[in-house]
C-alpha cells in the first residue's frame, strides 16, 4: 500500500503528467454531462416506460450500456462515439481492398494520414445522419415525442443535435489524445461502459443478499477476477520469433569488415485482431432480425419462433453458438489482413537480418505465416469463449446487466484501454527516474511494441 501511495505522489509531482491527467478527467466529465442532457421535444417518462418494458437481455440494452445510459435517456450523446468507430472500421477495411486507400495508408505518410482523417470525419457525419434518423424513429414508436411539437421540426432539429453531439464527442476524443493521457476515443467508450458498472454491481449485490447470502457473490467476484486476469494475459501475450541482425563495422588498420550479430525478435501478438472480430460478429448478428422484420409482418410468428427470438438475445443458446464461430472466423480473417508476412520478410531483408535456420525470402515469409496461423488458433478460440462467457454467467443466475462485464467487447475494451493508459503513465514515471507501476517487467498496452515491430 505504501508503494502505491508513493507512486501516486510521484505521478502528481510530474507537472506535465499531472496536467494531462487533469485535462483528461475534465474532458471525460464534459462527455458524461452530455449523456444526461435530453433532446428537446422528448418525453422522458415515456422513454423510461419503454426501457422498463424492454427485456434486460435485448440488443438495445447492450447498445445503451455502450453509450453510458445516454441511449435510453435520448440524450445529446445518445449515439455516442460509435458512428466514428463505424466509419474508422469502414475506412480501415477499404485500406485492405481499395488501392487508393492503400496508398493513403502506406505510401503517402503524414499527408495520407490527414486525408484519411478527413474522410473518416465526413463518413462519420453521414453515418450519424442515418443512425440519427433511425434512432428518432425508434423514439417515435415509443410515443415519446411531445404532441405539441411538429414532427417535421422535431426530426430536423434533433438530427442536427445528434450529429453535433457525435462530432463534439469525436473532438473531445481527439483533444484527449493530443493534450491528455491515453487514447481519447477509446477512453470515451470505456467511460460509457464503466458508467453502468456501479449500478449493475449494486443490483447484483442486493440480489444475492436477498437470495440468502454472500457466498455466491464472492464466487462471482473471484470468477470475474480470473476472467479479467486471463484477458490481460491474452491482450499482452506475444509469440517472439528470434532473429539475428548483422551490423557491419569497418576496420581501421587492416581494412577488414568484421560482422557483429545482435539478437532480436519479431513480436507476433496472440490476439493481433484485438476486439474487431467481436464487433464484426455482433454487427452480423443484427442482420437476421432486421431482415425478418421486413418479411415477417405477423408479430406473433416472430414471438413464437425461438430461433428468431434467440438471435435478438445476446445470452441465448443460438446467439452464443453462432457468435462463437463468427468470432473464430473473423479473427483469422482480420489477422490475415493486419499481419503481412511478406512485409516482415522484406523488412528483414532490408535490415540485413534473418531468422536462424530459415532462408531469407519466400521461406521466411512462409515460416512467419505458419507461426501466425498457429498462434491465431488459441487467440481466436479465446476470443470466442470471451464472447459467450456472459451467456454462461446469465445461465447460472447472474444479472444480465452485470454479466456483460464477464466478457465480450466490454471486458476486452476496458482491459486494453486501461493497459494502454497505464503504459503511458509508466513511461512518464520511468523518464523521470521514478519507479514504475509494477515492480518487475513492463506494462504492455496496445501501443507498446517490442523488437523490430516498432520499426515497421
Amino acid at each position: 500500500m505504501k508503494k502505491f501511495i508513493d507512486t501516486i505522489k510521484n505521478i502528481w509531482k510530474i507537472k506535465e503528467l499531472r496536467q494531462r491527467i487533469l485535462f483528461t478527467m475534465s474532458m471525460l466529465a464534459v462527455y458524461r454531462f452530455g449523456a444526461f442532457v435530453v433532446l428537446p421535444g422528448v418525453v422522458p417518462a415515456a422513454l423510461e416506460q419503454a426501457a422498463a418494458n424492454r427485456a434486460a437481455n435485448s440488443l438495445l440494452e447492450l447498445v445503451n450500456i455502450f453509450s453510458g445510459g445516454a441511449f435510453n435517456q435520448a440524450a445529446v450523446f445518445a449515439l455516442g462515439i460509435m458512428p466514428y468507430i463505424t466509419a474508422s472500421i469502414i475506412i480501415q477495411l477499404l485500406g485492405f481492398a481499395v488501392p487508393y486507400f492503400q496508398r493513403l495508408q502506406q505510401k503517402e505518410g503524414e499527408s495520407g494520414r490527414k486525408k484519411i482523417t478527413q474522410l473518416t470525419r465526413l463518413l462519420t457525419v453521414f453515418i450519424t445522419l442515418v443512425q440519427g434518423a433511425g434512432y428518432l424513429g425508434l423514439i417515435k414508436s415509443y410515443g415519446a415525442i411531445d404532441p405539441n411539437i411538429p414532427q417535421g421540426l422535431f426530426f430536423l432539429a434533433n438530427i442536427i443535435i445528434l450529429s453535433t453531439g457525435t462530432i463534439f464527442a469525436m473532438w473531445l476524443g481527439e483533444r484527449i489524445t493530443d493534450r491528455g493521457i491515453g487514447n481519447g476515443i477509446s477512453l470515451l467508450i470505456t467511460v460509457g461502459i464503466i458508467a453502468s458498472l456501479p449500478r449493475a454491481f449494486a443490483f447484483e449485490f442486493q440480489k444475492q443478499i436477498e437470495a440468502g447470502g454472500l457466498i455466491l457473490f464472492v464466487i462471482e467476484m473471484a470468477l470475474l477476477f480470473i476472467v479479467t486476469m486471463a484477458t490481460v494475459l491474452i491482450v499482452q501475450g506475444v509469440r517472439k520469433i528470434p532473429i539475428q541482425v548483422a551490423k557491419r563495422m569497418v576496420g581501421r588498420a587492416t581494412g577488414q569488415v568484421p560482422v557483429r550479430s545482435e539478437r532480436d525478435y519479431i513480436p507476433l501478438k496472440v490476439n493481433a485482431a484485438g476486439v474487431m472480430p467481436i464487433i464484426f460478429a455482433q454487427a452480423i448478428m443484427f442482420l437476421p432480425m432486421t431482415i425478418a422484420q421486413y418479411f415477417v409482418t405477423d408479430e406473433s410468428v416472430m414471438a413464437s419462433n425461438s430461433f428468431l427470438r434467440g438471435l435478438n438475445d445476446p445470452f441465448s443458446f443460438w446467439y452464443s453458438v453462432i457468435s462463437f464461430f463468427l468470432v473464430v472466423v473473423f479473427t483469422y480473417v482480420y489477422t490475415a489482413l493486419v499481419v503481412n508476412p511478406k512485409q516482415y520478410s522484406e523488412y528483414l531483408k532490408r535490415q540485413n537480418a534473418f531468422i536462424p535456420g530459415i532462408k531469407p525470402g519466400k521461406a521466411t515469409e512462409e515460416y512467419i505465416d505458419s507461426i501466425t496461423t498457429r498462434v491465431t488458433l488459441p487467440g481466436s478460440i479465446f476470443l470466442g469463449i470471451i464472447t459467450i462467457i456472459p451467456a454462461f454467467a446469465v445461465a447460472f443466475g447472474v444479472n444480465p446487466g452485470f454479466a456483460i462485464f464477464f466478457g465480450g467487447t466490454s471486458l476486452l475494451i476496458m482491459v486494453a484501454v486501461v493497459l494502454d493508459t497505464l503504459q503511458q503513465i509508466e513511461t512518464y514515471l520511468l523518464m523521470r527516474k521514478y519507479d514504475g507501476l509494477v515492480q518487475s517487467g513492463k506494462i504492455k498496452g496496445r501501443s507498446s511494441m517490442q523488437g523490430i515491430g516498432a520499426s515497421m
